[in-house]
């Protein structure tokens, strides 16, 4: 029995290396994988626009709630003050307006009448010309004193004088008018600009209830009744599950025949027993030490080369198997078949040639 076995160990041996040797050209050279790489989502940061005390919590911790749900309630006594002391200040502006509209019609009757003046006294100064002209004629053939001439002469004056007076009269009512038109329209920029004023304060009002921008779980709620918040104080975080994905750091090396659209398996550190199926859908436009909060500086006399590592985004489908269990920072392996057909086109990829020769599998 031990000389069978002696006999048929070189036999599995090599059928096992055989098997091995096949599977690693047709499968295991393709596999990319990396632990460097945890679930994350597009967590939504909950902050107030304006200051104020918190007067009322709409929702508690890990409570899941709908886009528009109001989450915080800020006290807006000062705020409904403010608008109303806007509207005041709008209505004063439209009455204002409105009593300008009145003068200008006001005065464009007043024009209108120092308009008849001047046809009335343009019409009296002709017929004080006449009679004058035809006293000249009479005078001159003894038919009409030299008083009575003089008499018309001095009406025909007194008449062009009148009808100077009446035409600078209309001249001053059509000055007066342009100062009211003016005086209109900067009553008009205040009114508009009374309109902003409220349109702000209402603003400010509407902002005192915080809503949730989207559907989602609610955590790390900060903000309690009674606090007092400035604009930006950061009140909650609203994780808007289940839409999570995969944040993978592969090595550089691993790059070479990764595209966008080849399927990738998940599996998660919490459920050891299940596999996501996932694909890749973008890489980051630079590695994760250009977005660090002191980049490396190669410059130096010390450098040591070090294998970078760029991010690449995940998509994980909404209708899988752990879709309501994945939560962001956990961890999870990544597994890439470079093997398989990536997207149409390499935008958002790693340019490279599908001929290139696969390096081996790391992790």
């Amino acid at each position: 029995m031990r000389t069978k076995l002696l006999l048929l160990l070189p036999a599995v041996s090599l059928l096992a290396a055989l098997y091995g040797g096949l599977q690693w050209w047709h499968v295991w050279r393709f596999q990319q994988s990396t632990d460097d790489a945890y679930v994350e989502s597009d967590i939504s940061l909950i902050s107030p626009k304006i200051e104020g005390y918190i007067k009322q919590v709409g929702v508690a911790d890990n409570e899941r709630v709908k886009a528009g749900q109001m989450l915080f309630v800020i006290d807006d006594s000062d705020f409904a003050a403010k608008v109303a002391q806007a509207q005041a200040a709008v209505d004063a502006e439209i009455a204002s307006v409105a009593t300008f509209e009145t003068r200008h019609d006001h005065q464009v009757a007043m024009i209108n009448q120092a308009a008849a003046a001047v046809d009335s006294s343009q019409a009296e100064a002709e017929r004080a010309d006449l009679d004058q002209k035809r006293y000249i004629s009479l005078v001159a053939s003894d038919v009409a004193t030299k008083q009575r001439y003089e008499t018309a002469q001095a009406d025909a004056i007194k008449a062009q004088a009148d009808l100077a007076r009446v035409k600078a009269a209309l001249e001053a009512e059509k000055q007066q008018l342009a100062v009211l038109d003016a005086q209109k329209h900067e009553e008009q920029a205040k009114r508009e600009q009374a309109r902003a004023a409220l349109r702000l304060a209402q603003n400010d009002l509407d902002n005192t209830v915080i809503r949730a921008p989207v559907d989602g779980v609610v955590g790390n709620r900060a903000g309690q009744v009674g606090q007092y918040v400035k604009a930006g104080t950061q009140l909650m975080s609203l994780v808007p599950l289940p839409k999570v994905y995969v944040t993978a750091n592969f090595k550089e090396t691993q790059l070479t025949l990764m595209r966008p659209g080849q399927p990738a398996e998940i599996s998660v550190d919490a459920y050891p027993d299940r596999v996501i199926d996932g694909k890749v859908e973008s890489f980051a436009p630079a590695s994760g030490a250009e977005f660090s909060l002191l980049p490396p500086d190669n410059a130096t006399g010390n450098f040591t080369k070090i294998v970078q590592r760029v991010p690449v985004r995940i998509a994980v489908p909404s209708d899988g198997p752990l879709s309501q269990l994945l939560r962001p920072g956990l961890s999870v392996v990544v597994s890439v078949d470079t093997h398989a057909e990536g997207a149409a086109t390499a935008e958002g990829g790693i340019v490279g040639t599908a001929e290139a020769k696969p390096a081996a599998s790391q992790k």
